[in-house]
């Protein structure tokens, strides 16, 4: 199939299906169609034909969607806006900044350092961002407040050269680039990274695809914020700068429909369409710019095509009978990419030397006019169009498609090149050509004294270029990208507020997800912070329990609720509002994700501090949004990570994919999360309780965390809390829940005085089994345990190493303890320890532990049976924790050998059916 052939819809889609029965009326309505457009213009042609689409609709007339126009730009040359800036004077300024942002990757290439950086990637986007620093990217400071900029990440070195110009980054800055600890506290991370330049950047982008979901439910946050009156945002919008190869990214796609339907006007894509992914062509038997705007154009967006520059205006005017657009459509993008890496005679023969029209119409250029001939995105006028274009877009989201060249300037070595994203220096020839390109006064002999140390420039504060640069940012609100944290702290709830889930359960059972939503209900109803807190559930709210919130907090919905609810007539019947309180984003786990991220760190973004607390199924949350949950931590996201159905063994029935025995150990690997495996609703308040003031109480330490907590769906008594509960414990991640002789009293067993001793430690569910372990233990083999919660084994072990840590760098300082050492001080025998999770979850500790330490884990994949039946199998239960006991023991010559095997017959280890720890059924 030939180019042309394959992409032959993109005209005669909607014609060639059917016969011209007379083509001389046919010609006479086309004729006067032309000059409908040539009195009345453009824009009174586009609304006949629209009218007659509607009228055609109305009279059963079949008409195919269009989801394709011609490779053209979307704005007609007579509806562009007159552009209102100085294009010469930003050109000016805009050809220094390509100039300091390739010179500094260039100068990190320099002996000794050679940390890499992207040359091209900014140097094909900079009129895309200039027109935006110029004209529409509002600062905090504006009367309608900030915009939300997504920033493309390959293309930091442009926003560091910008700030170097505006004073807000030195020279020493700008050389360490990509050097954040060797240059510190004047190095420069590589990427928009918040945590690491937390006044700087606002969003982290690099980890492609994450960039435009999160963009997307920022807008959609906004507008929550919006609607439930806690800031006016109406003014603001969301820009996202993204590759098209990034858009290959299932993430990048994944969304589109979310913000179609919520009708994100305040959402603008741009899509940098350079036709180039990291090694090659992105289409190169294709054409990207063509399949975006179909998928775009599907999922309901408004599409904005920026292909060619003004300089093509002329030709296409001239292009009467279509032949320049045909073969522009015909082309693809492997020889558009081509054509830019050679030159304008070839460009004569190999584009426009298809046709003897097309040929013939540019008989009179030069080969040097030919080759001038922009791509849309370098020319500011057309990308003022588009930009002006979006934001006076209302009832949907809009992207831009802007076509542009990788390594726009920087001459024939790296334009357009497969290799120019990994291309990081210069030759002396490149520098040479490139400042002559630019017109930098820097002279040769400053170039060739160090090619690693090729001078910067600055025009100077007083200069025009620097007076017309800071004039405009003062009047949009101030310089970008930057990041403010002006919050005040929150008044925090008192201890009423948390009496509830202290209470226990009395003879009823309750899993510790409803201890939690419980809790978290209670929390709602808070004075001060109730309001601020941001429930995010992905389509298991009844799972958890928490449809009891659908009729008073309601499921946020801009549109409201304009159906007639099926359950209308129930008490916890579902309710959509714009004033809900709930965001429900289907089953999106990772929409979810992007959503507790805009809440998570609106403090920043906003100025308004709020509190997701994200629900969900737990093998769900880390195994999949992993990376989401890094780039919330690099985002300096805050709030609450409930991962409900937690454990490999307890939410029975469900099977392998459902069952979750890894997710501590997957969150221990970000530093911004603190995982607790709590046992009790007291647990629960206590942890949460701190979290709230550790996040967003009024104190000196580090704020930027987040609180992940693993609950389970099993009923268990939830006992009250202990009168002289060792509350640190349980806030660091170990305390006694109950000693032997407590335990003997509860169960009115006595023990001898010399009796053996062992220490049994449990997280989360597992708390009742070794509870079980204990009396076992006590009753048939006169052994001593005391029984340890252990809420938190990763930050046991993060305590641990940051203790080691300070010793090795001050040996001479009298050494600390950790507190789990600390915690066993004076414990005997060993230590049996059992989850619901695998082995790594308790064995991260081991090596801090000074008693002799078995752990038990579900270290293989889990299936669908009963809890007690799971359990046995994975040797983690109750009498799987005596066993080892008593093997222990004997290992130790405290007891007699044969007692484990005797154990082992009177237990039926072996048969999955004689398991007990668990109950049956139960929901949340």
């Amino acid at each position: 199939m030939s180019a042309g052939e394959e992409i032959s819809h993109i005209r005669s889609g909607l014609t060639n299906q059917l016969p011209d029965v007379d083509p001389e009326e046919t010609q006479e309505w086309l004729e006067s169609f032309d000059q409908l457009v040539e009195v009345h213009g453009t824009e009174r042609a586009e609304y006949m034909i629209r009218t007659l689409l509607q009228r055609a609709g109305a009279k059963s007339i079949g008409v195919p969607m269009v989801t394709t126009t011609d490779y053209v730009n979307t704005i007609p040359v007579d509806q562009e806006p007159e552009f209102p800036g100085d294009e010469e004077m930003e050109r000016r300024f805009r050809r220094i900044l390509r100039w300091n942002a390739a010179i500094m990757v260039h100068r990190a290439q320099r002996d000794g350092v050679a940390v890499g950086g992207h040359i091209s990637s900014y140097a094909g986007v900079a009129t895309l961002y200039e027109v935006g620093f110029n004209h529409f990217f509002r600062g905090a400071d504006h009367p309608g407040g900030g915009d939300q900029v997504f920033f493309q990440g390959h293309s930091s070195p442009g926003n560091y050269a910008r700030a170097f110009l505006e004073g807000r980054l030195t020279e020493a800055q700008l050389d360490g680039f990509r050097q954040e600890i060797s240059r510190a506290p004047e190095g420069l991370s590589s990427y928009p990274h918040p945590r690491l330049m937390p006044d700087f950047w606002q969003f982290p982008t690099v980890s492609m695809g994450i960039g435009p979901m999160n963009a997307i439910y920022q807008a959609q946050f906004n507008r929550y914020l919006h609607h439930r009156g806690i800031k006016d945002t109406s003014d603001q919008n969301v820009w996202a700068f993204l590759g098209d190869g990034e858009m290959d990214e299932p993430e990048s796609r994944g969304l589109l429909q979310h913000a179609a339907n919520e009708k994100l006007d305040n959402l603008h894509f741009v899509i940098n369409c350079n036709l180039q992914r990291l090694d090659g062509p992105v289409r190169g038997n294709g054409k990207i710019v063509q399949e975006l705007e179909a998928f775009f154009r599907g999922a309901g967006w408004n599409v904005i095509k920026v292909l060619w520059g003004r300089e093509w205006d002329d030709l296409l005017a001239r292009d009467d009978d279509g032949e320049l657009v045909r073969i522009m459509n015909e082309t693809l993008d492997g020889d558009y990419q081509t054509y830019k890496a050679e030159s304008g005679a070839f460009v004569r023969e190999h584009f426009f030397g298809r046709s003897a029209k097309t040929k013939a119409m540019v008989e009179d250029m030069s080969d040097d006019e030919i080759w001038n001939l922009k791509r849309g995105g370098h020319d500011y006028q057309k990308v003022y169009s588009a930009y002006q274009a979006a934001v006076a877009t209302t009832g949907k989201p809009t992207v831009i498609l802007a076509q542009t060249i990788k390594g726009y300037g920087l001459g024939p070595s790296f334009e357009g090149r497969n290799a120019t994203h990994q291309m990081k220096k210069l030759t002396i020839e490149d520098l040479k050509r490139f400042r002559d390109t630019l017109r930098i006064p820097i002279t040769d002999e400053q170039i060739e004294a160090d090619p690693y140390q090729v001078p910067y420039y600055h025009p100077g504060e007083d200069s025009e270029e620097m007076a017309y640069l800071r004039a405009r940012r003062a009047e949009l609100g101030g310089a970008l990208p930057a990041r403010r944290v002006e919050a005040d702290a929150l008044v925090l709830p008192g201890a009423k507020t948390y009496a509830q889930a202290k209470k226990g359960s009395g003879k009823q059972q309750a899993a510790t997800t409803m201890a939690f939503v419980r809790l978290l209900k209670d929390l709602m109803r808070d004075k001060n912070i109730g309001h601020r807190i941001v429930p995010i559930v992905p389509d298991e709210s009844r799972t958890f329990g928490m449809d009891s919130f659908f009729p008073t907090a309601k499921i946020y919905n801009p549109k409201g609720q304009n159906y007639l609810s099926v359950d209308r007539e129930l008490m916890l019947a579902y309710k959509e509002s714009p004033q809900g309180q709930l965001l429900h984003p289907g089953i999106n786990e990772a929409g979810a994700t992007a959503a507790f991220t805009a809440a998570g760190t609106s403090y920043a973004t906003h100025g308004e501090p709020m509190i997701p607390v994200y629900v969900f199924y737990s093998m769900f949350g880390f195994q999949r949004t992993g990376d989401s949950f890094w780039a919330a931590a690099d985002q300096l996201a805050r709030g609450f990570i409930i991962g409900a159905t937690a454990g490999r063994t307890t939410l029975a029935g469900e099977g392998l994919q459902h069952l979750d025995g890894h997710s501590p150990i997957l969150a221990g690997t970000n530093p911004a999360v603190k995982h607790y495996d709590p046992a009790y609703g007291y647990e629960i308040a206590h942890i949460i309780e701190q979290g709230l003031y550790e996040m967003y109480g009024d104190h000196a330490g580090d704020h930027d965390v987040m609180y992940y907590l693993t609950v389970y769906n099993e009923p268990v008594t939830q006992r009250p809390e202990p009168e002289d509960l060792d509350v640190t414990g349980v806030k660091k991640g170990i305390y006694r829940l109950v000693t032997a002789a407590q335990g003997c009293g509860e169960h009115g067993l006595e023990l001898a005085g010399d009796a053996p001793v062992v220490q049994l430690m449990a997280s989360g569910v597992a708390v009742p089994w070794a509870l079980e372990a204990q009396r076992l233990l006590a009753a048939d083999w006169g052994v001593a345990a005391d029984v340890w919660s252990v809420t938190s084994w990763n930050e046991l072990r993060r305590q641990a190493l940051a203790v080691q840590a300070s010793a090795m760098l001050d040996p001479s300082r009298e050494p600390q303890t950790p507190f789990i050492t600390e915690q066993l001080a004076g414990a005997s025998g060993p230590v049996i320890a059992t989850t619901d999770y695998s082995t790594q979850v308790p064995d991260q500790i081991r090596q801090f532990i000074p008693n002799r330490f078995a752990t038990l884990g579900a270290d293989d994949f889990g299936f669908s049976d009963t809890r007690a039946a799971a359990r046995r199998h994975f040797r983690i239960d109750a009498h799987s924790m005596v066993i080892r006991a008593l093997q222990m023991l004997a290992e130790e010559n405290t007891l007699d050998p044969g007692l484990a095997e005797e154990a082992i017959e009177k237990y039926q280890l072996c048969d999955p059916n004689a398991g007990t720890s668990g109950s049956t059924g139960g929901d949340a």
